[in-house]
């Protein structure tokens, strides 16, 4: 019979094989079910067994909500920048350069440019110890915790040859339908969406929270192997291999032996790359041989064995027909122009963000002019200009409107923002139906019901707001138009339903501005029930770990509505959850209760945020500066010469690491 390690041993190999195969070798072979699974079987033998734990288990795929800081780590060869090149005439010239250099035959690899993060993956005896950004070049930041949730980076290598230490490198990125489900997530959220993958994916590398990271979808790409010792003097052969190990290369790559057969690789591509799950902005050009490559050798920024072949951005010319406008949520209003259709990157375009009002002033447009329409990042439809010379017969000049579209109020708007405001968030429609839509909606309550809905149930006076929903009636549905009893009671059970989901969540649905599922979360475990939240000052929610002064006012003056306030009370008296569950306080402690705690300096024990997060864990508060009410300094290494002088002066108590950590017991 097994014993407990070999179960979670046998279910780890079986794990990693199943992951290479679907996410490299995209052959499953065995149902998302099954693999489902053996993945929560490993997961509850790890939970009651932490003696084995291992970092490059399976199970680290769905990530942590252990806030990681990110140190500084020297690249053991550095990571170098590529010269550009946009023309054959310019991949001609590096051609003709190599040749005359190397004075004999010689091979070039064509690869696709993925467009995302570079990073620098480092093994030891076949198992993944570090994940480096690109940084300077020299160095880069450590991101392994984050790097080991994305699924088809091997942690363990497989088959044979593989060197004992081993780097490679490779470019993270966002598939197209996680940044599509990434940006209306954001857009529901009232933030800015990604301009492109590459941003996305370099934001989301970076985030503090690899449970995030890890819902995000990200995957990787290698295109260079580096160790003492490869397994051939030809660096295509050697990315073979590198499949083989359990790494994720591209298959569309070819070892060309002529230029021609180098342009008929880019000509290929620059047509096939829209057909790819991920963003391409090029090909990448190396000569074969490593010693060829070392003889090459590199100036202090490029290698001179390799060049980068940038694809130009598809742009069509078409029609100004009108220019309409849209009220988020939030009450921003975005300009939109509408175009007639022009086929551009394998779609029909019929429709372009303009932005704010100041992209609209800077192409000074009219109606009916003739529009250069690009997709920035290969996504978002874009006017990049006009032909100025084709103007005829024009329209009117296009100018931003002073009232909303929908309501007819003034817009406003803040200094510091491009974007124009409805103030009359109570009455305008638009408002009111997106905000019930981000309340429904599945990452909040999960009430089953969609826009079409929703403005059934707002144009019929039944809904005015979130609150309305714990009201409605089987009658007041049964008789709406094509509506029946079975639809009229599975909303009826959906909404109830909604009245387990959990505090963060209800935090989340409530659509503060700027506040977005991770942030809701570490308000929610900051300000353990809602009336915490709505009493918190400025400095003590920008004590909470990625809280910064933004979302800290949006919070305040969230509270400061009165009709934001009745909507939470209302809620509450319909049995929503406003406070963590028994389960997520269990943890908690009043040790700390009624202390207030300033951090300064660093630390060997644990991170800052760390001892952000026990403070709050254990019932004391977190603040920024030194102050009267300040209990306690926990004081680092190179603590701030500044509060030290202001403690001193207050008679603020100062206590290192282990004083604090015993006060916890």
């Amino acid at each position: 019979m097994e014993s407990i390690k070999q179960q979670i041993e046998r279910l780890r190999a079986e794990l990693h094989e199943h992951n290479y195969n679907y996410y490299v070798l995209s052959r499953p072979v065995i149902s998302d079910f099954e693999f489902d699974q053996r993945m929560r079987q490993l997961m509850e033998l790890e939970a009651s067994h932490p003696e084995y734990y291992d970092p490059n288990s399976p199970s680290v795929r769905v990530g942590s909500d252990i806030s990681n800081r990110f140190t500084q780590v020297e690249h053991r060869f550095p990571m170098l920048s590529l010269q550009n090149s946009y023309s054959e005439g310019e991949v001609a010239d590096f051609y003709n350069r190599v040749q005359r250099a190397l004075n004999e035959p010689f091979g070039i690899v064509s690869e696709l440019k993925y467009d995302g993060t570079s990073i620098s993956l480092v093994y030891e005896e076949g198992r993944l110890v570090r994940a480096v950004t690109r940084g300077d070049g020299t160095k880069g930041d450590d991101v392994t915790a984050n790097v080991r949730t994305i699924r088809n980076v091997p942690l363990l290598l497989k088959g044979d040859g593989v060197p004992a230490y081993l780097e490679v490198r490779g470019e993270i990125v966002m598939p197209w339908n996680s940044f599509d489900a990434l940006n209306e997530e954001r857009e529901e959220q009232g933030e800015e969406p990604f301009a492109n993958p590459r941003n996305a994916t370099s934001g989301t590398i970076k985030l503090l929270d690899s449970r995030e990271v890890a819902s995000r979808g990200l995957v990787s790409y290698v295109y260079n192997v580096t160790a003492e010792s490869l397994p051939s003097d030809s660096h295509y052969d050697n990315l073979v291999r590198a499949r083989e190990w359990g790494f994720n290369v591209s298959t569309a790559m070819r070892r060309c032996d002529t230029l021609e057969e180098v342009f008929d690789f880019l000509k290929q591509w620059d047509e096939k790359r829209k057909e790819l799950p991920v963003m391409t902005d090029g090909v990448v050009l190396k000569v074969d041989s490593l010693v060829q490559q070392r003889n090459l050798g590199a100036t202090s920024k490029f290698p001179r064995w390799s060049i980068a072949y940038k694809f130009n951005a598809e742009q069509a010319v078409t029609r100004l027909a009108s220019v309409s406008y849209q009220v988020g949520r939030t009450g921003a209003v975005t300009p939109v122009a509408n175009l007639d259709p022009v086929l551009l990157s394998g779609t029909t375009v019929r429709r372009a963000s303009l932005y704010n009002e100041d992209a609209i002033e800077a192409l000074d447009l009219y109606i009916g002019d003739q529009v250069y329409v690009e997709k920035g990042g290969e996504i978002i439809p874009k006017i990049t200009g006009v032909d100025r010379e084709a103007r005829f017969m024009l329209g009117e000049k296009v100018t931003f409107i002073r009232r909303c579209p929908d309501c007819g109020t003034p817009l406003v708007r803040n200094d510091d923002e491009a974007v124009h405001y409805c103030p009359n968030s109570e009455g305008c429609p638009p408002q009111i139906k997106g905000r019930i839509e981000h309340f429904v909606s599945r990452r909040a309550m999960d009430i089953t019901m969609g826009p079409e809905t929703i403005s059934l149930l707002y144009d019929n006076g039944l809904v005015h707001d979130a609150g309305d929903l714990y009201l409605l009636r089987f009658d007041d549905l049964v008789h709406l138009e094509r509506w029946g009893e079975t639809s009229a009671n599975n909303l009826i059970e959906s909404i109830n339903k909604s009245r387990a989901v959990p505090y963060e969540r209800v935090l989340f649905a409530l659509g503060i501005r700027f506040v977005g599922e991770t942030v809701a979360r570490k308000l929610a475990h900051a300000f353990p029930d809602i009336d915490l939240l709505a009493k918190a000052s400025e400095e003590e929610l920008m004590a909470v770990e990625e809280i910064g002064e933004r979302i800290a006012r949006s919070v305040i003056d969230f509270f400061a509505q009165p009709d934001r306030v009745n909507l939470v009370s209302r809620l509450r008296e319909q049995g929503l959850q406003f406070a963590l569950s028994e389960e997520a306080l269990a943890t908690r402690t009043d040790k700390l209760e009624g202390l207030t705690i300033v951090i300064s300096g660093t630390f060997e024990l644990h991170s800052r945020d760390e001892y952000k997060a026990m403070i709050v864990q254990h019932g004391g508060k977190n603040s920024g500066s030194v102050s009267k009410k300040t209990d306690y300094i926990l004081a680092g290494e190179n603590m701030g010469p500044a509060k030290l002088e202001k403690a001193r002066k207050l008679g603020v108590k100062i206590i290192d690491e282990k004083s604090f950590l015993e006060m916890l017991g």
